[in-house]
Formats: structure tokens, C-alpha cells, sequence
């Protein structure tokens, strides 16, 4: 299955370059000039000394960071005014609005457009969690899934913890510094060490390179990571993994690895790359057919989708998020594969539409809304049966 993006990161990105604030720091006074869901429409981090804050950085896109939002008001129903969740995102007011009308909080929702904050709090990847405590000096830079009850009962008690810390690496373009390639090149597989605090992503090199199909990278991939973009780049809802969980350490291990092969043998990148990982790791993989539940993805309206906008590109360019798909060139099994790929679906989703054409599409949803995507398909002449279908399994062994 050829999937749909050029460049995919495993994770909730933003780019920045800018010192890292370092634990033990104390914070200055930082205003917080939009707020949402309090008592006030804006503050200061020095008119909230006395108790404990954790900035929670994030996005209604950020499958994540949405996910964390019920152990954070659980956190802020226990602690009441010892501690204010405070969270910050860079989106527009009129959407966090409409988060809240389908996802009410008790926590305070910061508003930051113009991304000011990320000056005192510079960050990579979402979410992103800054915990303040009393006398505003930073007691940890981590992930939320590490802001336990026990943390905050220590942070309130004046104790000091030590949690997991989360080191963005805030280098603009890690691709091209750790991945330096000389056009001359005709193949290689070099292989190097996770690089700590960069995110999890894969590169394929288009017509627009000197590398045009014939090169691949790998940013802090897992070797499993790494055989499942070899066998086709399945989705992990396609992936059935066998190997007991003792055997498994040296899979989950991440490297960096770049991969070219001569000029005239771009048809075989994948079939090379899955050969040399195989003779470098103990990992066996295989495609297999399975029968599984999915989502069928038909035409429900004939006369809406005679509507839609023709395209008049012959390549898809395609600018999706998990709330967003704008796309210019496409066709309908790119929209079954963003269903899936993005988590949108879970399970899933196969194109049965039966129409090749390339499309203009764009629509918005809020991920927080039940079948809020499905009223966006319905409104393209678009709609998902649940039915079983054999399809493509990758099987570790």
C-alpha cells in the first residue's frame, strides 16, 4: 500500500530554536494575557506563587495531549487551590471555545496565538509539561503521563522529585546535520545513535532531491519501526507482533539510519532495505492476509461527490493533521488512508469507492466530538460501513 505523507513524525511537532530552561531555575514574571475557562481573563506566573503550577502545553490535534486532559482535571479536582493546571496552546480562541463546549474542564486554558510563551518555555514536541512549584522555581520539564498524584502531593509538601525529563532537541533541521549526503553517492546504510530529544520520524527523498526514490532516513526509529515502513509501510492497526515480551528489548531499541541505493535501482530501495535490516537484526517479518473487521469507505451520495472540486494536478499534495485535511491531487483512498493513519478510525479503512479521480478536498473536525469526521464525509457524498474485510498483516515473529 503506498501511503500518503513524505515526511511523518511520530508525535505531536513544532519547530523552534532557542535555549533549553533548566530544572531549578527560578521563572520571572510571565504574563498569561488570555485565558479561558477562569475566574479571570488573565494573569501572571508571579501572582500565582503560593501554589504549585504545571503548564501544560498542547493542542486539540494532539492525539496525546487530548488524551491526558481527564488525569489532569482529575489532578486539579484533588488539589484545589494548591494547584493550577494551567493549559497553553497556540491555536485560534474560537477553537479551544468549541473544545470546551464538547470537552468541559476544570482546568484554565491559556491562549497563545502568537506563540510568546515558547521564548521562556522552548519546546520541540507536544505535549510538553512545565511543573512550577511554590516559590516559582521549576521542578520538572517532562510529559504529563509523569505528573502522578505522589509528584504533586511531594511538589506541595516542599520536597524534591525527580522525574523523567523530557530534552527536546531544538536543532531547526536534524535531517539535514545528521544526514549530511554528498549528491555523488551511490548507496550506503549507515547507521548511528538515537539523537536524545529529537522526534521519531521517517524521510523519503522526492523528485525535488538529488536522492529522487532512491533514499530513505530514519530519525530515532525502533527496529520494528523501521521493518514495518520495509514491508510497505503498514499501519500499526495492521501489525501483529508474536515475539514474547522478554526478546522484544533489543527491538524497542531507536536508532538513526540513512539509506541509499545506485541510481537505476529505485523500484528495489524497499526490497534492498528490508534485506539489510534483516542481515544486521534478529527480527523475522512477514506480509501476511488476515481476515479483520475495518471500515469500508463508499460513495453515499452520488450527486454530492459530482460536486467536489476536480484537480487539476496528476500528484497529491496533501497538508493533514488529526483535526485537518487539506489536500490538493487526491483521491479517495488518500482520505481511507488518512483515516487510519492519523487514528482518526480505530481500526481499519479500505477504499471500496470504486473512483480514481483526483480531488480539491479540504475539510476541518474536532477529534473531541463524536463522529464529528463522519458529518464531514456525509457532507462529500461520503460514508464508513463497518464489515470484515481480508487484508495485509505484518507478523513479527
Amino acid at each position: 500500500m503506498k501511503r500518503i505523507f513524505l515526511l511523518t513524525l511520530l508525535g505531536c511537532l513544532t519547530l523552534t530554536a532557542t535555549a533549553q530552561i533548566k530544572i531549578g531555575e527560578s521563572i520571572g514574571n510571565v504574563p498569561i494575557v488570555s485565558l479561558l475557562n477562569a475566574p479571570i481573563k488573565k494573569t501572571d506566573l508571579s501572582s500565582q506563587r503560593g501554589k504549585v503550577v504545571l503548564l501544560e502545553f498542547w493542542a486539540t490535534w494532539c492525539g496525546p495531549c487530548v488524551d491526558a486532559m481527564p488525569h489532569l482535571q482529575a489532578l486539579q479536582k484533588q488539589f484545589g487551590n494548591k494547584l493550577q493546571i494551567i493549559t497553553v496552546s497556540t491555536e485560534k480562541e474560537k477553537r479551544i471555545k468549541q473544545f470546551l463546549q464538547n470537552r468541559p474542564s476544570n482546568l484554565w486554558f491559556a491562549i497563545d496565538s502568537a506563540d510568546a510563551f515558547r521564548k521562556d518555555f522552548p519546546y520541540h514536541t507536544i505535549p510538553h509539561s512545565i511543573l512550577i512549584d511554590q516559590q516559582g522555581v521549576i521542578a520538572a520539564i517532562t510529559e504529563p503521563v509523569n505528573i502522578t498524584e505522589s509528584v504533586i502531593a511531594d511538589v506541595v509538601a516542599g520536597k524534591k522529585i525527580n522525574l523523567p525529563f523530557k530534552e527536546d532537541n531544538m536543532n531547526m533541521d536534524p535531517w539535514n546535520t545528521y544526514f549530511k549526503a554528498d549528491p555523488s553517492v551511490e548507496s550506503r546504510f549507515l547507521i548511528q545513535p538515537k539523537i536524545q530529544g529529537a522526534s521519531t520520524g521517517v524521510k523519503h527523498y522526492t523528485k525535488a532531491t538529488d536522492f529522487n526514490g532512491r533514499r530513505i532516513s530514519f530519525l530515532n526509529m525502533t527496529v520494528e519501526g523501521m521493518y514495518r515502513i520495509a514491508y510497505g509501510d503498514l499501519p500499526y492497526g495492521r501489525t501483529i507482533d508474536l515475539i514474547p515480551r522478554e526478546d522484544k528489548k533489543d527491538n524497542e531499541k531507536m536508532y538513526c539510519v540513512d539509506f541509499i541505493v545506485p541510481k537505476g535501482r529505485e523500484a528495489e530501495l524497499l526490497a534492498t532495505l528490508r534485506a539489510e535490516l534483516k542481515s544486521r537484526f534478529d527480527l523475522n517479518a512477514s506480509v501476511e492476509k488476515r481476515l479483520k473487521v475495518a471500515y469500508i469507505l463508499k460513495v453515499a451520495d452520488p450527486k454530492l461527490v459530482a460536486k467536489i472540486e476536480l484537480s487539476k494536478l496528476k500528484e497529491q499534495q496533501l497538508n493533514a493533521s488529526g483535526a485537518a485535511f487539506n489536500g490538493e491531487g487526491v483521491t479517495f483512498a488518500t482520505i481511507a488512508n488518512y483515516l487510519e493513519d492519523f487514528g482518526v478510525t480505530n481500526i481499519p479503512v479500505i477504499d471500496e469507492t470504486k473512483d480514481s479521480k483526483r480531488y480539491d478536498i479540504s475539510f476541518n473536525f474536532m477529534p473531541e466530538k463524536k463522529g464529528d469526521y463522519l458529518e464531514e464525509l456525509h457532507k462529500l457524498g461520503l460514508d464508513l460501513v463497518k464489515s470484515e474485510r481480508e487484508i495485509d498483516v505484518l507478523i513479527f515473529r
